[in-house]
């Protein structure tokens, strides 16, 4: 590969996806609360989208699905959605498609305690995802 041709990014953040047309509309779905929506959006991207981007994609629409588990008011589904969500996401930080997902990850997990304690994953409201600083 030339460095012409190399990706431009770090090690730590998968290139590309952050550029699709696709990715935004699910993102501004998603900052909405629009769950089912943002699921769409996003599902056809996530099977086309290959390696490690596609877990940290898959790890988002895992989030969106258990804010819609939420509403449906399946506290067990939620929690499993979250919990595995975190999970995707953990290899990589808090920098992702360019966002900074540090707030999100700090209200998920305080939402996962609070399911797990019987309550009903409302603990505080979802950050907007912000691009990273």
């Amino acid at each position: 590969m030339t460095p012409a041709q190399a990706p431009s990014h770090s090690p730590d953040s998968p290139p590309g996806l952050e550029h699709d047309p696709r990715f935004a509309e699910g993102l501004a779905l998603f900052d909405s609360g629009s769950w089912y929506a943002c699921h769409d959006a996003w599902e056809e991207l996530w099977l086309e989208t290959p390696g490690s981007e596609r877990s940290a994609l898959q790890g988002l629409l895992q989030i969106a699905v258990a804010h819609l588990h939420l509403e449906r008011n399946n506290r067990n589904g939620a929690m499993i959605l979250i919990g595995e969500g975190l999970g995707r996401l953990s290899p990589f930080g808090d920098q992702i498609f360019g966002l900074d997902l540090g707030p999100l990850k700090i209200v998920l997990e305080q939402r996962l305690r609070d399911l797990q304690g019987g309550g009903n994953g409302a603990a505080a409201p979802l950050p907007r995802l912000r691009e990273s600083p």
